[in-house]
């Protein structure tokens, strides 16, 4: 297809989308102005039935779990997809090129720098822990964790040299969190099936509200959310991260 026939093809897609999405903001109610039943469904049922106090947690992880098993499943394809189209050989040349890259690109971060990104990788670790543990409690859960455990590797490298990052989250572990997430939410589905005669439905004790260790299997499927989610990011990063450091070495 010609410039000319993608540039067109592009504004008549680009139309037919602001006009969808204007028609849509139109009929939006106004603020504050909630009809919604589902909402209030959630907040009268599942506080007596799950013990959860994070309706939104209770709604991912319990209500509509069988669709979150189905999202990470899009998650670990679209990742393993990443993976396959732009992983290298790492053979010993690359790995030179590699460590010259990390010589070149890397260089001039300070005593200073390197202390604080030290101590904002055990906040940033730390606050990822709590909001993966408390995801039933409080406003949080596997996938917000996911998001925030994967910037920690990232501060390393930005404050550092990229070989630190390497050593500090290798491959293998990266591709162990996010398979063993995957893996670890479907055995729960399973674990569900075996004790309860459904798939992914709660077999655990729900214990006592605003309690840890309460809300049934919703804080370990929230952990294994997490550690998917967070190898996800992890290998989608690394992945490009090393594309464009091979790229430019090769092209020096």
């Amino acid at each position: 297809m010609s410039t000319r026939g993608r540039t067109i093809l592009f504004l008549t897609a680009a139309a037919g989308l602001l006009a969808v999405l204007l028609i849509g903001l139109h009929a939006l109610p106004t603020f504050g102005d909630f009809h919604g039943t589902l909402g209030h469904a959630v907040m009268a049922r599942e506080l007596k039935a799950r013990h959860a106090t994070d309706y939104v947690t209770s709604l991912n992880f319990d209500l509509r779990v069988f669709d979150t098993v189905g999202e990470e499943a899009i998650l670990f394809a679209a990742v393993t997809g990443v993976v396959m189209l732009m992983r290298h050989m790492r053979d010993e040349d690359q790995s030179e090129r590699r460590t010259r890259a990390d010589e070149h690109r890397f260089q001039g971060a300070s005593q200073a720098l390197r202390v604080q990104a030290l101590l904002m990788v055990v906040l940033i670790v730390a606050c990822g822990i709590y909001l993966d543990l408390h995801g039933a409690l409080t406003p949080g859960g596997g996938f917000q964790a996911g998001v925030v455990l994967s910037a920690g590797p990232g501060v390393v490298m930005l404050s550092g040299r990229y070989l630190t990052l390497k050593k500090v989250a290798p491959e293998w572990m990266i591709e162990a969190l996010e398979s063993g997430g995957a893996a670890g939410l479907v055995l729960i589905g399973i674990g569900g099936l075996v004790f309860a005669g459904v798939f992914v439905k709660n077999f655990l004790p729900l214990g006592t509200p605003d309690q840890l260790l309460s809300a049934g299997i919703m804080p370990v499927v929230s952990i294994a959310v997490g550690l998917e989610v967070t190898g996800a990011l992890l290998l989608i990063f690394s992945e490009f991260l090393d594309q464009s450091l091979l790229s430019t070495t090769e092209g020096q």
